[in-house]
Formats: structure tokens, sequence, C-alpha cells
């Protein structure tokens, strides 16, 4: 059950350990307890979030909740559908049973407001995958709540995307080797990993990785209004991403404020690419992708590693380039700054959560668009070209005149006229950091870079830009072509589905 930061459920918090509990590899960096300046900025902090509205009340809590349990009302009722087509003998369609877990930052309680929700539904070993996205979905599409339903099979995580009742679901699907989910499963369980697929393994993950972390922290209150703090800095500063999961280092009685403070102290200083872990992963040799630069020579390459706590263990940040490092450390950099004067009392919480103007932050811009025909086509084509800007990125700073290419990870989404009624269209900024000294006197064509992407199938760029007075290649839009690339595109994925 999720509450509200200020009516805490007493059961979420861990009893009181009998003897002392290591929490993580090494010992804790400090037991000392909060004094009344600690507790006072705490206060301080929570006052600054509140005035960003990022926290549910009760009403919209219960109102999550009361979505899931009607999802998984559903979905058992499903299953039990699907083993009556199946001829299964009543006495295993009786204890079929069926759960579903949330997870991400739903599970964990550090959803904002109109966050969606994550959620891993888990079946037995005679359901399969291809029933969940056909006569499950059939079955989600039949109910009056559901809005916006999508099924993305060919994702790396397989999984069905919709609105039910105004709230944002994601689900993804696995299956145990076994005849029944019990509603007391415990999926941390490591021998529930055998005999199952790489798919199911990668659905679990999601839920694993969560639970893991909460059993790992010592103070879930003090945990999740640092997490929130820390989330809506880096949403606020234009780099949020998973790997804002993970606080390394071990302060057991720390107030939340200071678990912010040492955050940025402590990453500030960080090494990289020496990988972050809350605990040591043993590999049971299940034949799973394990993260291991001793074995893996690709893990090697890892610029910012950041390991999962369960089994098979991984690295959230994996796709993490020289610009995406550049600018987070920089954004730690800034926040350590922010965060020493709020200790001297020099500045506010409201001066770490500023939002930078990411148009005047850069000269130059590449401006992405992607347009469709009609809502329901666009959420499905934007899914896909998001997919593929980090591959633009890559092609980028391949680019021996380009030193840095930062995404703004807000999108703008508006409604165009196209010839057969409302279009929409969605467009994205990529801020561009020239190296100065190699671009003196050189005209720049960016033609094979942009090639590079357009050669998968997708064609939705216009750029417009000049550095130093030499004219970058200018690329003309035509908004009809781009529809027609887009529309085509999703045919053929389709067509390919069906097959």
């Amino acid at each position: 059950m999720q509450t509200s930061l200020y009516s805490p459920i007493k059961s979420e918090d861990p009893p009181a350990p009998q003897s002392p509990k290591c929490y993580g590899i090494t010992g804790p960096i400090s037991e000392d307890l909060p004094e009344e300046a600690d507790l006072i900025q705490t206060k301080e902090l929570v006052q600054s979030l509140t005035s960003y509205d990022v926290f549910e009340d009760n009403l919209e809590l219960r109102h999550r909740e009361e979505v899931l349990k009607r999802l998984e009302a559903l979905y058992k009722e499903w299953l039990k559908e699907v083993c009556v087509r199946m001829n299964v003998p009543e006495a295993v369609t009786a204890k079929v049973g069926g759960k579903i877990f949330p997870f991400g930052s739903y599970h964990l309680g550090v959803h904002s407001k109109g966050a969606d929700i994550d959620a891993l539904c888990v079946g037995p070993g005679f359901i399969e995958r291809k029933d969940f996205f056909t006569s499950f979905f059939e079955k989600l599409k039949a109910q009056k709540e559901v809005k916006d339903l999508r099924a993305i099979e060919e994702a790396f995580v397989p999984v069905i995307k919709m609105s039910f009742d105004g709230i944002e679901i994601d689900l993804v699907f696995a299956k145990l080797a076994q005849r029944s989910v019990p509603d007391n499963i415990d999926l941390l369980n490591e021998n529930l990993l055998t005999n199952i697929d790489k798919f199911c393994i990668r659905s679990l993950n999601g839920y694993r990785v969560t639970e893991e972390i909460l059993r790992l922290v010592p103070n879930i209150y003090n945990f999740r209004l640092a997490l929130r703090a820390i989330k809506m800095w880096a949403k606020r500063r234009n780099i949020y991403s998973n790997m804002l999961g993970f606080l390394g280092g071990v302060y057991p009685n720390a107030t939340a404020s200071t678990l912010v403070i040492k955050f940025f102290k402590v990453y500030s200083m960080w090494e990289w690419p020496i990988p972050i872990r809350l605990r040591r992963v043993d590999d049971l040799h299940l034949n799973l992708p394990f993260w291991d630069p001793r074995v893996r020579p690709r893990d090697r390459y890892h610029l910012m590693p950041i390991i999962t706590p369960s089994y098979p263990q991984q690295n959230t940040s994996f796709n993490v380039s020289p610009s995406t490092i550049a600018v987070i450390t920089e954004e730690i950099e800034r926040g350590h700054a922010i965060t020493e004067e709020i200790q001297q009392k020099k500045v506010d919480w409201s001066k770490l959560f500023e939002t930078p103007d990411f148009v005047e932050k850069y000269k130059h811009y590449i401006l992405l668009k992607a347009s469709s025909a009609n809502t329901q086509q666009h959420l499905e084509w934007v899914g896909l070209v998001e997919s593929k800007i980090r591959l633009l990125v890559g092609a980028l700073e391949r680019n021996v005149h380009i030193s840095l290419a930062h995404v703004n990870q807000q999108s703008f989404t508006a409604s165009t006229m196209g010839n057969n009624g409302e279009g929409m269209s969605t467009t994205w900024l990529i801020g561009l950091r020239f190296n100065t000294e190699q671009c003196k006197n050189t005209k720049i064509d960016l033609t094979s870079d942009l090639q590079s992407l357009s050669d998968t199938g997708m064609f939705f760029f216009f750029f417009k830009f000049t550095t130093n007075g030499n004219v970058v290649r200018h690329y003309k839009s035509y908004f009809y072509f781009v529809l027609l690339q887009s529309t085509a595109w999703l045919r053929a994925v389709r067509s390919t589905r069906r097959g």
C-alpha cells in the first residue's frame, strides 16, 4: 500500500534489528544521529517539495490502489478463461491464481502526480506470451475505463501501454515454471528464474530490482523523501534517468536532507567508470546476461556503470554516452555547490530545483520533428522515434567537430492540420557544442551523421543553424513527405508483427 509523505504506514518501516545489520558492501559511512539543524533542513526540504506539488493526496493514492485492484481482478479472470479454453483440469483452474506486482517509482513510493504505473503480470508456465498480447489485450480493449491501448511486442521488454480510468499503465508479462501463482509468492526467490525465457527474465527484473532496493534501505521514509528530491532535481535540470534510483553509501540514521547533500558530495567526487553497487551479486550461471567486465569485453566500455542489486545483475546506465556523462557530471557539480550553500544558509532548496533555459544553453541546435495523421498512430510513432534518438546522438558524437550533443528530454507535442483532418506532431531539440579549434575556417556538413539514422527507415529531420558564420547544411522539411514516411514505416512494422 502506498502512502503520502505525511501518513506513513508503520508496517513499511523495517523492524528494529536484534543485531547490527550490514547494508551494502561496506560498513556505514556514519552512524551519527541527526542534529537539530539536520531536522530543520529536512523540514525546509519538505516545504520546498510541497511547493512544487509533487505529493499526491490520499484520495489520489487510493485511486491508484483501486485501479491496480481492478486490473488484477481482470487479469485473474482472464487466466481462468484461458484455462477453460485450454481444457485445463478444474482443480488446476481453481488454484491458477495470478498476481500483478507494481514496480519502479510507484513501488518505491516516489512517484509524482500524474506519473504512470509500471506493473508486472505473473502467470503460470502453461500460459503463452502471445495470449497475453492477444486475448488479454482484447479483454482490456473491451473495458470502458481503458483508453489509448497499444501493444509494443518488439520492445526490449515487451509491454502493453494504456490509460486505465485516467492512470497511465505499462504492463509487462512473465510466466513461471509452475502451475499456479499464489498471492504470497516471493519473486526474489532465485529458484523461480530457472526454465524461463529471456523476455520473462527482463520483465521480472523491474520488480526484483525495486524490491531489492527497498530491502537494502535502512530507513525507507528518509530514502523516499531524499529520492523524491533527487528525482525532481534531475527532471527539472533535464537529466532524469534510471540511474537516479540508486544512492551510494550508507547513512542509516541520516535525515533526508543529509542524504541529498551526501548524494551530491559523493558523486561529485566519484571516479567513473568505477561501478556503483548496492551489494555483491553472485553469478548463478543460469546462462543469463550478467554484467561482468572481467568476462564480457563490451562491459569494459561502459562509461557510468550503475549495477542492479539482483540476479542477473545489469548496468542500468549502459546507454550513457560521452555527452550524457558530461552533462550529468556538470549538473552534479552544480548541485554539490548549491547544497553546500544550503548548509551554510546562503540559499534555500528552491535554488537546487531551478530549471535551466535549454534554448539559451547552447548556440546551435538540431530540431527534430515526428508527425502522424492521428492521435492513435502518433502514440506508436513517437515511441519508435524516441527509441532511435540515441542513435542520432551517437552518430553526432563521433563527428570530430562536435564535443557534445544534448537532447532536451522535454518534447513538445501539438496538433497539426493534415489532409485527412487533425494530425499530431512532436518536436525535440538537440543542443550542440562544437570543438572551437577544429571548427575554425571549416565548413561542417552533417549529412553522413543524419544519413546513418535515415537508413533505419525514419525520415523526420529538419535543421537550420550556423556556426561562426559558416553555414551548416540546411535540410528542408517537407511535412507531407514526413507524414508518408512515418505512416509507411508503421504499416511495415504492423505487417511484420502479423506475419
